[in-house]
């Protein structure tokens, strides 16, 4: 692994097999996946979880979006707090051991997530995406004045392409999370490779 990260956030795109299949195969090279699955209930966001520890995906690899209930029952690594999701605070203090990760919009939810005890903050979305159509993206200038504010690592998400990897990195980010770009790809193994790549190459 190289000393930036590579977030994956499921997709809604994908029913629950084709995910897990995808993220076995790709594991080895992805830090985290993050279960973010709002059209299922409980008990599917369970055997989600479930099946991707059958398919020998470390679920210390795995974050869960908004549920603290599921991420702690199922010992995953720890929770993705969406921007109107639970305080940071009360989750730290409730679940001391759980890796929390905070989605943020501006220094005010920067703030907030630092002093609450994130562990990491999610930031975006950086550049034009199609999960986020007709919406401005903050760009590189916002993401580097996040980046030299923050004390947490902070990872940019939205349209982050191998190409633009260096331009983000220089920014600051400690990490990319990255959605289509490689579980909607036609070979998502070649895909991720390339990331990775970039990745490792670092700032150009």
């Amino acid at each position: 692994m190289s000393r930036y990260e590579l977030h994956i956030i499921s997709t809604g795109l994908q029913n629950v097999k084709e995910f897990c299949e995808i993220a076995s195969l790709i594991q080895k090279d992805v830090d985290y996946f993050h279960i973010r699955e709002k059209a299922l209930n409980t008990r599917q966001l369970i055997e989600m979880i479930e099946l991707l520890k059958e398919m020998r995906v470390p679920l210390s690899k795995v974050i869960i979006n908004d549920r603290v209930d599921l991420a702690y029952m199922k010992k995953a690594a720890g929770i993705q707090l969406p921007y109107h999701g639970a305080p940071v605070s009360l989750v730290r203090k409730s679940f001391p051991d759980l890796k929390i990760g905070s989605s943020i919009h501006s220094l005010e939810d920067l703030k907030v997530a630092e002093g609450g005890g994130a562990d990491f903050v999610l930031y975006g979305h950086i550049f034009e995406t199609n999960s986020k159509p007709g919406k401005k993206p903050r760009g590189i200038n916002q993401l580097k004045e996040i980046t030299s504010y923050s004390s947490v690592p902070v990872i940019a998400i939205g349209g982050i392409k191998p190409s633009n990897i260096s331009e983000v990195l220089g920014a600051g980010a400690n990490g990319i999370a990255v959605m289509s770009g490689i579980l909607l790809a036609e070979d998502p193994i070649i895909s991720i490779k390339e990331y990775r790549q970039q990745l490792k190459r670092g700032v150009d």
